[in-house]
């Protein structure tokens, strides 16, 4: 009796020690290194940004851990499918080939896309898309894919440069390299708001941020749901609104 006794201890004691460490267990926001003002590697090395901020408060309200993992933006569905990171909350456009793949949380901001140019340009929106420029888009982007199909569609004319992320592409314009850039509103903002950039022009839809998971993960979708709700409710959103101005 003793020793079943003994043993009922013991397993309730790992039992114990099991749920704490999947308690315990840090998920990993996978994020653009480079994309201001949701999500960027500050010059202290630190994750920051609306994006980051937004799901530390989350975190902490619903009961886990994180850290933020800044991925090459092209690879980072492929990482968070490979398990290498738990899911993305870094400005990432609600797409329905992407929804193929991932399952994405209720949308949480919206966004235009923005052509962008050096200030002093008289470059316009049809000299853009018919006038043979060099155009820089962030690769992996939705910006990107849209471009490219409508393009094919509409029969416009012009070539793209590729970079790792919007603020790369910002400062090849200024260096004379390409013409115009493309790429979502917030960057595009930033960037006129820090060089002597202009906005050219709006152009494709009305699109919607919001986080990716693994479609397993429907516990996760479900948090971060339930958090994004809190969080729109609570006070600390319009401090970002405010911190941020996205």
């Amino acid at each position: 009796m003793l020793k079943q006794i003994s043993a009922f201890v013991v397993s309730a004691a790992v039992i114990a020690t099991m749920n704490s460490q999947a308690v315990a267990k840090t998920l990993i926001n996978g994020i653009d290194a480079n994309f201001p003002p949701f999500a960027y590697v500050d010059k202290s090395g630190k994750p920051s940004g609306f994006d980051v901020d937004a799901v530390d408060w989350i975190a902490k309200k619903m009961g886990f851990e994180v850290t933020h993992q800044p991925v090459a933006w092209e690879g980072i569905i492929p990482n968070l499918v490979a398990k290498k990171i738990d899911f993305i909350c870094s400005g990432m456009t609600i797409t329905a080939e992407r929804a193929k793949i991932v399952n994405f949380t209720t949308p949480y901001w919206e966004h235009r896309n923005q052509f962008v140019a050096k200030k002093d340009s008289s470059i316009t929106e049809q000299k853009i898309l018919t006038g043979g420029i060099t155009l820089g888009v962030q690769q992996g982007t939705s910006e990107l894919k849209w471009l490219q199909k409508t393009m094919k569609e509409k029969g416009w004319n012009f070539m793209f440069r590729m970079y790792d992320s919007a603020p790369m592409a910002v400062e090849d314009v200024l260096n004379g390299r390409i013409e115009a850039a493309a790429m979502n509103d917030a960057p595009a903002k930033d960037a006129v708001e820090k060089k002597p950039v202009k906005i050219v022009a709006a152009f494709g839809d009305v699109d919607a941020y919001g986080c990716a998971t693994r479609k397993a993960d429907t516990d996760l979708k479900k948090k971060l749901d339930e958090g994004y709700i809190m969080l729109r409710k609570d006070a600390y959103w319009k401090e970002l609104l405010n911190k941020y101005e996205p």
